[in-house]
């Protein structure tokens, strides 16, 4: 059973999770550094109040995933930095983590929820595409993802 958190980004056990996911995705992407200039914004002030929140889920107090959301400028929110530890994956964790930032982003008033994925991700992408998320054109200048998806919530 996953028990969620709110813990912002840069603070433990966030922290811990979202340079895993860093690592992961610079090995993914030879190097991609997801601060890099034409990088879509996603720090502690974006994924924080009052437009945002950021969360960790734990398993027996355990932390072994993280996400966030964030404010996009025509009132929908973003869905950033997910990620699962390599040893809780394949358990259905990824998507509860997907199902509890939906929740928390109906919670903060939102309506329509977006996220974006790349090329060399493809389960993300089909769990996008099995959670509801249609595909639409790129909303955030991601110049690595392929996948942009939107769903209303």
């Amino acid at each position: 059973m996953l028990a969620f958190r709110t813990c912002p980004a840069d603070e433990e056990p966030a922290a811990a999770l979202v340079q895993g996911m860093r690592d992961e995705i610079a090995a993914i992407y030879d190097g991609l550094d997801l601060d890099g200039a034409d990088m879509p914004k996603a720090g502690p002030g974006e994924l924080g109040p009052p437009g945002g929140t950021f969360v960790v889920g734990f398993e027996d107090e355990v932390p072994v995933c993280c996400g966030g959301l964030k404010r996009l400028p025509d009132g929908a929110c973003e869905i950033k930095k997910m990620f699962v530890a390599p040893a809780a994956r394949g358990r259905g964790v990824a998507r509860a983590l997907l199902e509890e930032l939906e929740r928390r982003a109906r919670d903060l008033g939102y309506s329509v929820a977006r996220l974006d994925t790349g090329p060399l991700q493809p389960r993300a992408q089909l769990m996008y595409e099995r959670a509801g998320y249609a595909h639409i054109e790129n909303f955030n200048a991601n110049p690595v993802a392929t996948f942009f998806g939107e769903k209303a919530l």
